[in-house]
C-alpha cells in the first residue's frame, strides 16, 4: 500500500467537498469500518483521506418540519439501531441496523459510509428501498436528492459522482404500521446470503425489497400490489415468484445462485408471518 500524502479534517460539508474537488485522488472517510480494511488489503490506494468525523451536520437523527426523519451520514449503526423515535413502518431501517455485523462494527460504522460502499449483501440497502428513503448528496456544486432505489446502481456502484459525499438519509413521514428486516446468513453477523425488508403501513400498503440476490435490492411493484391486498399463502407464493424472476444472484461462498432464488419465497413467507405476529402490525 502506498503511503498517504495527507489526512484532512474538515469541519463543514463545504470544506470537505472543496478538498475532494481539489484532490480527485482523495477518498472521504466516515466511520472507517470498510475503508480501513480495504486500505489494509491494498484494494484502494488513495492519495489522501478526507475524514468526516468533525462535521457536526452529518451526525444524529432528527425529525424535519414535514414529519420525515433525517439520519445524518455520520450516524453510527448503534445510534440508528437504538433510535427511540416512533418510526412505524420505517422501523425496518432501525431493525436492519441492529443486525449489522457485531457490536464493534455497529459502534464504528456509519450509515453514510456503509451505503456508499454498496455491497449487495449489506443490510441497509434493502431496508432503505423498502422504506422509500432518499439519499442526500453534496458536492461543491450544491446538493441533490436521489431515491434509494436509484442510488444503488450496480455491483459496489452508486449514483455518487467524483467529489460527492452522502450527507444524510431522508425517510418520509411515517404513516404508522410496522417494519421488519429478516436475513439469512451462514453465521450471526455475516453478510446476508438473502435478506428481506418489509415496510407495512396500518392502511395496508406494503413494500418489499430483497437483498443479496443481485447487484442492487430487488423490488417488484406487482408483488407489492398483491401483498397490499392479500397476504394469504397463495398471494405470498405469487409475489415470491415475481421477486424470484427479478433476482440475478451470483454463486459465492455464501450460497449458489439457485439456492438464493429458492430462499426468496420462503423468507418472504417467514417475514410476513413474523410481521403478522407483532402486536399492532399491519396484518
Amino acid at each position: 500500500m502506498s503511503a498517504l500524502q495527507g489526512l484532512y479534517r474538515p469541519t463543514t460539508v463545504d470544506e470537505a467537498t472543496a478538498l475532494l474537488r481539489q484532490d480527485p485522488d482523495a477518498k472521504p472517510m466516515s466511520g472507517g469500518a470498510t475503508l480501513v480494511a480495504m486500505l489494509n488489503a491494498g484494494v484502494i490506494e488513495p492519495a489522501a483521506l478526507v475524514c468526516l468525523d468533525r462535521i457536526e451536520e452529518l451526525k444524529g437523527i432528527s425529525v424535519s418540519g414535514d414529519g420525515g426523519v433525517r439520519i445524518g451520514a455520520f450516524t453510527r449503526h448503534r445510534e440508528t439501531a437504538q433510535c427511540r423515535l416512533e418510526l412505524g413502518e420505517l422501523g425496518v431501517v432501525r431493525h436492519a441496523a441492529s443486525q449489522i455485523a457485531n457490536a464493534t462494527v455497529r459502534n464504528m460504522g456509519t450509515i453514510g459510509g456503509s451505503i456508499s460502499f454498496a455491497d449487495p449483501g449489506l443490510d441497509y440497502p434493502p431496508a432503505l428501498v423498502a422504506a422509500g428513503a432518499a439519499i442526500e448528496i453534496a458536492s461543491v456544486d450544491g446538493r441533490r436528492s436521489v431515491a434509494a432505489q436509484e442510488f444503488f446502481v450496480d455491483w459496489y456502484t452508486t449514483a455518487l459522482e467524483p467529489g460527492e459525499i452522502v450527507t444524510a438519509v431522508i425517510l418520509p413521514p411515517p404513516e404508522g404500521g410496522q417494519g421488519l428486516y429478516l436475513k439469512h446468513c451462514r453465521v450471526s453477523g455475516d453478510y446476508a446470503t438473502v435478506s428481506v425488508a418489509v415496510s407495512a403501513t396500518d392502511s395496508g400498503r406494503l413494500r418489499v425489497a430483497i437483498g443479496g440476490c443481485g447487484p442492487v435490492p430487488i423490488r417488484d411493484d406487482e408483488a407489492d400490489t398483491i401483498l397490499s391486498a392479500d397476504r394469504s399463502d397463495a398471494a405470498c407464493a405469487r409475489a415470491g415468484a415475481l421477486l424470484q424472476d427479478r433476482a440475478d444472484p451470483l454463486d459465492d461462498v455464501r450460497g449458489s445462485a439457485d439456492y438464493r432464488r429458492r430462499l426468496i419465497p420462503r423468507m418472504l413467507a417467514s417475514a410476513l408471518r413474523e410481521l403478522a405476529s407483532i402486536k399492532g402490525g399491519a396484518a
